[in-house]
């Protein structure tokens, strides 16, 4: 099916896109949506500017659209981007990293079914533990960007997560509940490298915290040579 993925350079949007493409779909190209709302409930916002390093790495054209972030009219920004994929590209449906956050899901359903586009969502309902497990058995980069969550201070920022966070990851979900996969906003993350990635990226970033909660500022970014995949 030829398809176009909702991407933001996250771990989960990555790790779909490598799904479907291993499912056969034809990814036609990366859809990045630019909220002038840093906290959307529907996109996300760190490091939105490094997709376009992203979708380079990865061989796949990037198209991108503007939203005001606001509730409901971000809606009609992205069914507009849709709507434009579809005339352009031909697209059939539109692939989601969406895990468990039905708030999400159903939006991009309903459009999905308005714009009669199959919803392709091919990590919904995984296991937070398996899914993290996975990405590092897989040997993904990933940094952690932005955090908002009892026990994650600045010192989360720009970490690697690997075993050694994801058993930190554990020891706070057993003392305060949060979700592994940061599904419910506890952190944002950012993929450096993946095993669809021609090149790695390579960044310099400032962590900004507050009294709740903090996120990077990307200094410098760039595209280099893979010499050691995923490290």
């Amino acid at each position: 099916m030829k398809v176009i993925s909702l991407y933001s350079g996250g771990k989960d949007s990555t790790r779909a896109i490598e799904i479907a493409l291993s499912q056969g779909h034809h990814v036609s190209a990366v859809l990045v949506m630019h909220s002038a709302e840093p906290h959307s409930h529907m996109f996300h916002t760190p490091t939105i500017e490094l997709t376009a390093l992203q979708a380079q790495a990865m061989g796949l054209p990037l198209r991108t659209a503007a939203t005001s972030g606001i509730e409901g009219a971000e809606l009609d920004d992205l069914e507009a981007a849709l709507a434009l994929a579809q005339d352009v590209l031909g697209i059939e449906g539109v692939v989601s990293g969406a895990l468990r956050s039905r708030y999400q899901k159903d939006r991009i359903d309903r459009l999905c079914a308005k714009r009669g586009l199959a919803s392709i969502a091919p990590l919904w309902g995984i296991d937070a533990l398996t899914h993290i497990r996975d990405l590092i058995a897989r040997r993904y980069s990933i940094l952690f960007t932005a955090v908002a969550s009892e026990g994650l201070d600045a010192t989360w920022l720009g970490r690697t997560l690997d075993e050694q966070a994801l058993e930190h990851l554990q020891q706070l979900h057993a003392r305060t509940g949060l979700n592994l996969d940061g599904e419910g906003g506890e952190y944002e993350t950012l993929v450096l490298w993946a095993p669809m990635f021609r090149q790695r990226l390579q960044v310099r970033l400032r962590p900004q915290m507050g009294p709740r909660s903090g996120r990077v500022v990307v200094e410098e970014a760039s595209l280099v040579p893979v010499v050691h995949e995923g490290r």
